[in-house]
């Protein structure tokens, strides 16, 4: 178990200010967090279990004064030490301690599972922070267009070349945008906080989030889906921890074997002179524990059994679970790469219909409403391809976690 007793984490040193990498961050957190911090304490305590059950039961010593003295051939007995040491039948500590190992090694994979969750927590908590950082660009970007538009249109009204409804249209499409840009910005530190606290820092700490994300078409082994999965491995310590608990019950059912030694303090005979007068008396013992109720150890080997079959009935839950979360979470990453593709062509192409209307806007005074209906159908695709991403990324992430990526 000593592979299991040191877990280092490296962290790189990052300069204020500077991105961060997830990864990054998914090491601050395995640090940090409380949540994993207790996981691997219970990780720990089980280890201190293991001696616990590899040990003999301490020996019993006992202390008996005679009020009335026990008259002897050689004298009067006058006080007996006892010190007796119970013994359990061959194999049971033995037993007692895989039993033990068994259930830290499963604690282990707890853990493990633990800190794969918590990066899995990490990624879904920072990606919406890079869709929410694209929104609050997109959307200035945006108010700053209508802004020049409202100039153009102002422009074009003034000199008898467009008209009042121009202006107002853009106006009202322009307060539109400032409220959203304020919404935007009001909800960042929520999210910074929910992220933050995943780490287990300062609420308002900075978090710097990427810029920019790639969605490439990722080969994810699906075989890795059920190997090396914590889950499944605990279940299965687990079912093995039982078999073994099965054993013990039936060695704790067997005789205990005991060996002591009994030692009496005899006093002097003042009525005559004998042989070995006032000797004190040494008498070795064996004692035997003798399981005549049978009940509780016909129990134990049947909790043991029917642990062995919850254990197994987990596993292949789990199993179902893995496998129908993997196919729902690879379904939407292909989908987000396709939409990704689609708003790609979308917004090059809403582009060329917005840069015509311009054109014309500019020749002949019209059309302007329905420039401003395309430049905000640029702004919707836009938006709608940062949240494609966004849900790229965690569907990624949550095959990761499926699959028990190791970082």
């Amino acid at each position: 178990m000593k592979k299991y007793l040191i877990i280092v984490m490296t962290l790189s040193v990052v300069l204020p200010g500077s991105a961060q990498t997830l990864e990054e961050y998914f090491q601050i957190a395995a640090e940090n967090n409380p949540g994993l911090e207790a996981k691997y304490k219970a990780f720990e305590a089980a280890l201190e279990r293991i001696p616990q059950a590899n040990s003999l039961q301490d020996p019993t010593f006992s202390f008996g004064y005679f009020i009335s003295p026990v008259e002897t051939r050689v004298g009067p007995q006058r006080a007996r030490f006892s010190l007796t040491q119970m013994f359990p039948w061959f194999g049971t500590l033995k037993a007692s301690g895989d039993v033990a190992a068994l259930n830290a090694e499963a604690q282990y994979q707890v853990f493990l599972d633990a800190r794969n969750k918590l990066y899995y927590q990490v990624a879904t908590a920072y990606y919406p922070l890079y869709e929410l950082d694209k929104w609050i660009v997109l959307e200035s970007e945006n108010a700053e267009i209508l802004k020049s538009y409202k100039t153009i249109a102002t422009t074009r009204f003034e000199n008898d070349q467009g008209t009042l409804v121009d202006v107002l249209r853009v106006d009202i499409m322009l307060k539109d945008a400032l409220t959203n840009l304020e919404i935007l910005r009001k909800k960042k530190q929520p999210l910074v906080t929910s992220f933050n606290k995943l780490l287990n820092r300062e609420e308002y700490a900075d978090v710097v989030v990427t810029d920019s994300l790639m969605a490439t078409d990722l080969a994810i082994n699906r075989d890795s889906l059920l190997a090396n999965n914590p889950v499944l491995d605990e279940l299965e310590i687990r079912l093995e921890a039982s078999k073994k608990q099965e054993v013990l019950a039936e060695k704790q059912g067997l005789p205990k074997l005991g060996v002591g030694l009994d030692y009496l303090i005899v006093s002097e005979r003042s009525d005559m002179s004998v042989p070995d007068n006032g000797q004190n008396a040494l008498m070795p013992m064996v004692t035997v524990g003798i399981p005549i109720f049978r009940g509780k150890y016909k129990s134990a080997r049947k909790e043991a059994q029917l642990m062995q079959d919850s254990y197994s009935l987990q596993k292949e839950d789990r199993i179902n679970q893995l496998i129908s979360g993997y196919e729902i979470a690879d379904f939407d990453r292909v989908k987000q790469m396709e939409l990704l593709q689609l708003y790609d062509e979308q917004i090059a192409e809403t582009q060329q219909v917005l840069n015509l209307l311009l054109s014309a806007y500019g020749n002949s005074g019209t059309e302007f409403e329905e420039v401003l209906r395309t430049q905000q159908q640029l702004l919707k695709y836009k938006k709608m391809k940062a949240t494609a991403m966004m849900d790229y990324h965690v569907a990624v992430a949550k095959l990761n976690y499926l699959t028990a990526k190791k970082y």
